[in-house]
């Protein structure tokens, strides 16, 4: 699939989703700014080798391996400029850096682990008929296995996080996000690591 392709299909998915719905800054550019953010997504993907694809080309996600120790905040200003200016707008800056803050604080302070920033499948791909989530299940747990180390995600759709744990992952928090909707906070641990 070409990048453009995926770009598009990014684009598409963030428009479902709460959190990018709030971060968008809603005007007559809102279209734009979903294509920059979804630009700037699978970019990152890419230069990370962190973009997990399904066989028919319906389901994307973005899988980083990561720790808590990554990311270089001088490194990062250009880009977090560029997703002010062009996605988020000055007036949502400072609740959105508390809310990741929180976020992020969830996730392991030791270690190594797998985050799935972004999981997206397709409306004609979803349901328990088809086998695009499955796969990209099994390509999660495979590479949390093959890593040997934990894999996190979040949600505020209580539906994904039900569909998450069918999957196996086990939800360890659940946040009264400033919306006020319930966020969920689920991980998966390999067997090998299980205490």
């Amino acid at each position: 699939m070409e990048k453009e392709e995926v770009i598009e299909k990014v684009a598409l998915l963030l428009k479902e989703i709460p959190t990018s719905m709030e971060i968008v800054k809603n005007d007559s550019k809102k279209d734009k700014r979903f294509h920059y953010l979804a630009t700037h997504m699978v970019e990152k993907a890419l230069k990370k080798d962190a973009l997990i694809i399904s066989k028919n080309q319906k389901g994307i996600a973005i899988l980083f391996k990561t720790s808590s120790k990554d990311g270089n905040f001088w490194k990062e200003i250009p880009e977090q400029l560029g997703l002010l200016i062009n996605v988020t707008g000055f007036k949502n800056a400072m609740n959105i850096l508390k809310t990741q803050k929180f976020i992020k604080d969830q996730r392991p302070k030791d270690g190594e682990y797998l985050y799935c920033w972004f999981w997206g499948i397709l409306a004609d791909a979803r349901g328990a008929d088809t086998q695009t989530g499955k796969e990209m299940k099994d390509e999660f747990y495979r590479q949390a296995v093959e890593n040997n180390i934990p894999l996190y995600a979040e949600t505020r759709i209580r539906k994904n996080a039900l569909v998450y744990q069918r999957f196996g992952f086990e939800l360890f928090n659940e946040w009264k996000h400033p919306s006020g909707d319930t966020m969920y906070f689920l991980r998966y641990i390999p067997p090998a690591i299980k205490k």
